[in-house]
């Protein structure tokens, strides 16, 4: 508490001492300068102002702040100046059109074409029965200040009111020029409570596109019923104003939220071969997402027509992304267009799209592109790049070179936008043959890109949940022979009691599409199963790998069981099974764990933030972190990543067929599993144990996802509780919380419609409610996320690791290829592999999803750290959380030195730095977002 009031001075926070309202008799609290002789001040009366710890704090005057007489009510009220001190944030680039309009609001802001701003009181006038305002003030000097080249330019504003005004709430804003500006913070200065703070960071439009004044409020939370009048009016409205009335075509401009289904996916006005299903309704179950009100397609009116890059496709103005976010992902767009670009065009006129060794793979991060190809001088004399792409020739091809992925590299380089030149690979290789070890492929089971997927087994054989009569025997082909010889002398059940055997199981997800799979050109795929042992020294390895394709006839052989290799020819066969297993793998991670999990689901639950949670709800600033960026990003991945022949369906197995497999999870997500405890214990790989910090204990004490993210969550949660206790005192509180009731239940029924009734949805009527669900959000949307994304490229950026997709199944001894493998088991495994310009594209595209932006907010951030809410309680108890933080940070670093934990410390074991929570900007396999933003 101490350290918040240091930082904030009283601004809001001693508003509580109050002892109804916080806002009660705020004449008091009014300030005349005229009538007070500075040099009569006592040292004591002056409001002593701290610098915030992190972010922008407009500048404040001391001198302005003073002491008041107290008036009677029988006194005349008297008129009086406060002064607002508004925080602009300028746009880094402006093209012509830009600065051209910049220009010429400068010239008409000093004949009233001007930014126009109004206080709004928490009180009510009594003969009007409307809040009281000021005067208007309006923003001085922005014609002077309009070619300042700084980040942020603050402004003045002066607004007269009278002795009995109480304190504004509320701040309107009206925008008279032609273009657009992000208003970062408003502070007001002149009332003896102090600075009074308004975080804003948004855009405010035009008053000539959107003719409502926008509305800012100030920084104290209110639940819903302890509304000063002055603001209930206020509330509902913006409330309304960001809803929309889901009619009409979203215009860029606009901040409304609304749902809608994934029907612009497809794009059926060119051909059949790109028509998708509809997902989202009774026929196949899925989140919604945001609603853009675009017209339909011509050939099919319930398909949304589509929007190309590059132009944008439309989300509320304040989600999309800031310049020095845009910049980074726009920067790894181009190397995407470059590095796809040339394999694309070697192949008209090169038929072999092979890798023809590793070798070739190598060179991809030491030669760069053009020269990998041996096209250089061929290709450009050819086909002529733009002058963009020959300049970068001087800088040695760095931007058409990959970088080296972190399983191959001891010291892995960052990105920096500045900076083109890769060195060469040789100069940083740690065991490039880590990926093809056993112990290396388990390890990443439980420490590496997906660590979601790993069960315990509780019975041997598997069992198939799928209906016998469509897709063959549920029973597995494992036998006890199989892995018997790998359990150190142990029988089956025996290493089961123990908690010994774990299983990755892909059967039942991908069985039912196999055939259609198998179907498209250049993609084989099997739906499998791996057998994993926990060997003494605590480590896993496999024991067994069950391939399985859709039976064809009573008597055809579907199945088929691989076990670790004991010659030259089973070394081979193992690889290609383990190449079958990461496949699949890639794609259900990529699909379920990820986009599914942590993009899909979550969107419903922001949609509905927006549209039922005031600005002022405590709630809605607790989530408002955590809310940023990610209607932008999936916006961008229903424009280019998941929609139909976008980077999913040509770098995955499921190809066409991939969102159809996200939707068949989708039917067996539990929103009550979501959490990190219940997660853990669904998979087996926890058990309850009400003695442990977070109530439960692993099976494996070496499971870096699980052990460091239960640190994560125990921080989390705890933060998470003390921050609702203060706010909700008992059940009641959240049952009457109008808009918190009504966030859940549109989050719920309209968000996730299809799923509506289903039985498991966690009440929401305790404060251990509320606990429970915010946590799991905040969990998902930070850790969880950042766990699954930010090492797809430092392991999938070596596509033998990690091949997103197959293009042969393993042949055996009957099959005329058999031969074919003997002579050559490396060229074969290489053509399984995906092709030159499936692997360029796909290592293009994991390297942008893997990078940190510069502008990136991590756990235990956030802008405007001790303003963001005026209860002192609450920013001490955020200080406290990320010092929490820190504190797991020097933990998890601890934990990737100590020898003992074999899966993520040893020679050439890369360290388990996932939940790390604190990065540097790009790729760096670490770092903890607040939100999915990338």
């Amino acid at each position: 508490m101490a350290l918040a009031k240091e930082i904030m001075g009283c601004s809001m926070m001693d508003f509580k001492s109050s002892s109804s309202s916080p806002f009660f008799n705020q004449s008091k609290f009014l300030i005349r300068p005229s009538l007070v002789n500075p040099s009569r001040m006592r040292r004591d009366s002056l409001v002593h102002l701290r610098k915030a710890k992190k972010g922008a704090v407009a500048a404040i005057s001391e001198d302005l702040v003073k002491i008041v007489p107290i008036f009677s009510a029988a006194e005349k009220p008297v008129k009086f100046k406060v002064r607002a001190v508004v925080t602009v944030r300028n746009k880094i680039k402006e093209d012509f059109k830009e600065a051209f309009a910049k220009q010429l609001d400068a010239l008409t802001d000093k004949i009233g074409r001007n930014v126009a701003l109004e206080l709004v009181s928490t009180q009510i006038d009594p003969k009007t029965r409307k809040a009281k305002k000021s005067s208007e003030g309006v923003l001085k000097d922005w014609s002077k200040k309009s070619n300042l080249k700084a980040e942020r330019v603050n402004y003045t504003a002066e607004f007269e009111v009278d002795s009995n005004f109480g304190v504004p709430g509320a701040i309107t804003v009206t925008n008279k020029h032609q273009t657009e500006f992000f208003l970062e913070t408003i502070t007001i200065e002149g009332f003896a409570c102090g600075p009074l703070h308004f975080p804003c960071n948004s855009w405010m439009q035009p008053k000539k596109d959107h003719p409502e004044k926008r509305i800012v409020f100030c920084n104290k939370p209110f639940l819903p019923n302890q509304t000063p009048e002055g603001l209930k009016e206020l509330r509902q409205k913006e409330l309304k104003n960001l809803r929309g009335d889901g009619n009409g075509v979203r215009k860029l401009s606009d901040r409304i939220y609304d749902y809608a289904l994934y029907n612009d996916l497809g794009n059926p006005d060119k051909g059949i071969d790109l028509t998708r299903p509809t997902l989202g309704g009774p026929k196949i179950p899925y989140p919604r997402r945001c609603r853009t009100g675009r017209l339909p397609t011509d050939t099919d009116m319930l398909s949304e027509s589509r929007v190309e890059k590059p132009k944008p496709m439309y989300v509320p103005r304040d989600e999309q992304f800031e310049e020095s976010k845009m910049d980074t992902f726009s920067f790894g767009r181009l190397k995407g267009v470059l590095h796809n670009l040339l394999p694309s065009l070697m192949s008209s006129f090169k038929s072999d799209k092979d890798f023809r060794g590793f070798a070739d793979i190598d060179s991809l991060y030491s030669e760069g592109v053009l020269l990998k190809l041996g096209v250089q001088e061929e290709l450009l004399k050819k086909f002529p790049l733009p002058k963009m792409v020959s300049k970068f020739q001087d800088y040695n091809q760095g931007i058409l070179k990959y970088d080296i992925p972190h399983i191959l590299s001891s010291e892995f380089h960052r990105h920096d936008l500045n900076l083109l030149y890769i060195s060469s690979a040789d100069e940083n290789e740690k065991d490039k043959f880590s990926w093809l070890r056993d112990d290396e492929f388990a390890r990443q089971a439980v420490a590496g890109v997906n660590p979601l997927s790993i069960e315990r087994l509780e019975s041997f054989p598997p069992v198939s949940k799928l209906d016998p009569e469509v897709y063959g025997p549920v029973e597995s082909a494992l036998k006890e022979e199989h892995i018997l010889p790998h359990l150190y002398g142990m029988t089956v059940q025996q290493a089961i009691d123990e908690n010994k055997l774990y299983i990755v199981d892909y059967h039942d997800v991908y069985l039912p599409f196999l055939d259609r799979i198998n179907a498209l050109d250049g993609r084989k795929s099997y739906a499998t199963r791996t057998i994993f042992y926990l060997t003494p020294n605590g480590s896993l390895m496999p024991v067994a790998i069950e391939l399985s394709l859709p039976q064809a006839g009573p008597s055809s052989r579907a199945k088929r069981v691989l076990t670790p290799p004991v010659d030259a020819t089973t070394t081979w066969l193992w690889r290609l099974a383990k190449a079958h297993v990461c496949s699949n793998d890639a794609g259900v991670h990529q699909l379920v764990h990820h986009w599914l999990r942590t993009h899909a689901t979550l969107e419903p639950f922001i949609l509905a933030a927006h549209r039922q949670l005031s600005a002022m709800h405590p709630i809605y600033k607790l989530l408002d972190p955590h809310m940023r960026y990610t209607l932008e990003i999936n916006a961008l991945a229903r424009q280019s990543l998941v929609n139909a022949d976008g980077v999913i369906e040509s770098c995955f197995t499921p190809g066409r067929y991939a969102m159809e497999i996200s939707a068949s999870a989708y039917k067996g997500w539990r929103f009550d599993t979501q959490s990190l405890p219940a997660d853990l214990i669904c998979r087996g790989m926890a058990v309850p144990d009400p003695t442990q910090p977070h109530g439960v204990k692993l099976v494996i004490e070496d499971y870096p996802y699980g052990s460091d993210g239960l640190l994560i969550w125990g921080a989390i949660e705890n933060f998470v509780r003390t921050y609702v206790q203060h706010y909700y005192a008992d059940s009641s509180s959240i049952r009457n919380d109008r808009e918190l009731q009504d966030w859940y239940s549109e989050s719920i029924n309209v968000g996730h419609a299809d799923l509506r009734n289903e039985t498991w949805w966690p009440s929401l009527s305790t404060p251990d409610d509320l606990v429970s669900i915010l946590s799991t959000l905040i969990w998902l949307a930070s850790a969880q996320h950042a766990a699954l994304n930010f090492a797809q490229y430092p392991y999938g950026g070596y596509v033998p690791n990690r091949p997103p997709l197959m293009r042969r199944l393993i042949p055996e001894e009957t099959d005329p290829e058999y031969a074919n493998f003997l002579a050559d088991p490396q060229k074969y495994f290489l053509s399984a592999l995906p092709s030159v310009l499936q692997a360029t594209k796909y290592m293009a595209v994991v390297d942008t999803l893997s990078t940190h932006s510069p502008d990136e907010e991590y756990l235990g951030e956030r802008q405007q750290p001790s303003t963001w809410s005026g209860d002192a309680d609450v920013v001490e108890a955020f200080y406290k959380f990320s010092a929490e933080i820190r504190d797991i940070e020097k933990e998890i670093d601890r934990r990737n030195s100590d020898p003992s934990l074999k899966h993520r410390c040893g020679a050439g074991v890369l360290p388990y730095e996932l939940l790390a929570p604190s990065s540097e900007p790009g790729i760096t396999c670490r770092g903890v977002p607040n939100s999915v933003s990338i």
